[in-house]
């Protein structure tokens, strides 16, 4: 029994349905109008396959469709000028399995952007795209295998648990690269063959930002040393000149003497 009978007969009692030929050709009729009645989001095209299958495939599309079928099982959106996907942005498509974002301009992804959808996802395709990096919850409970080569990645930590958490397509892996990195000596090497050679970018990060600390300290500690330093010397130069101005002033000793002088003169 085809998809369009199903659909049909969930309006209908079966058993008018497969009654006689001519009126099982009847509801496979009606069945066809259904499913060409069926709500489709413009520049789109939407078919039957055990749920819809909606395909908007280069239409110059830059954001999420919206009044998507809410029956929507497969959603084909490649080849169009997407640059970010909001949170929520499927959350409705409670059915979809497969998830196409291939060879559009995306940057960035929310967080939240597949919540709803996540637990259900069987594909989805990130590839050729925009993307440096991505929020670890952004894939949190998603069992898809995914697509995400081709694309501008920076290696480091953050990158490095994401990936450790998902399900990569292992006939692209190896195309998932870092187009740049903490260390430039990786930039161009494939993430998982970096990862391979033991090299760990979370351990790296951590030695930076010691590295970072300890220089902080140092010059935190060079400049109190500077400061006691002047305040000696600054101190040293206000005594000596207090010294000097003391040994110009006449003595009681040769004060008396002049006295004694002047009284024997009078």
């Amino acid at each position: 029994m085809g998809p369009p009978q199903r659909r049909w007969q969930a309006l209908f009692p079966s058993t008018f349905c497969v009654s006689t030929s001519p009126v099982r050709t009847l509801c496979l009729m009606a069945a066809l109008m259904v499913v060409m009645a069926m709500p489709c989001p413009k520049s789109c095209h939407c078919s039957e396959r055990n749920g819809v299958v909606v395909q908007c495939i280069s239409q110059s599309l830059d954001q999420i469709p919206p009044d998507l079928p809410e029956d929507t099982v497969a959603l084909l959106l490649s080849s169009n000028r997407i640059s970010h996907i909001p949170n929520q942005a499927f959350k409705d498509l409670r059915r979809l399995k497969e998830l196409d974002l291939s060879h559009n301009h995306i940057e960035s992804i929310d967080a939240g952007a597949f919540l709803g959808v996540s637990e259900g996802l069987r594909s989805l395709d990130l590839s050729n795209n925009q993307l440096r990096s991505v929020p670890k919850e952004a894939f949190t409970k998603l069992s898809a295998r995914i697509r995400l080569s081709n694309n501008p990645w920076h290696c480091e930590c953050s990158l490095q648990e994401v990936l450790r958490e998902l399900r990569l397509d292992p006939e692209t892996v190896n195309e998932v690269s870092c187009h740049t990195s903490v260390q430039d000596e990786y930039a161009g090497r494939p993430v998982i063959q970096v990862l391979d050679s033991g090299f760990n970018f979370c351990n790296f990060h951590h030695k930076t930002t010691d590295v970072a600390m300890f220089v902080t300290m140092f010059c935190w500690f060079a400049m109190v040393i500077a400061y006691v330093i002047y305040y000696v010397r600054h101190n040293q130069e206000d005594a000596r000149r207090h010294m000097e101005y003391l040994k110009s002033l006449p003595s009681s000793s040769q004060i008396s003497k002049d006295f004694d002088t002047a009284s024997t003169v009078l």
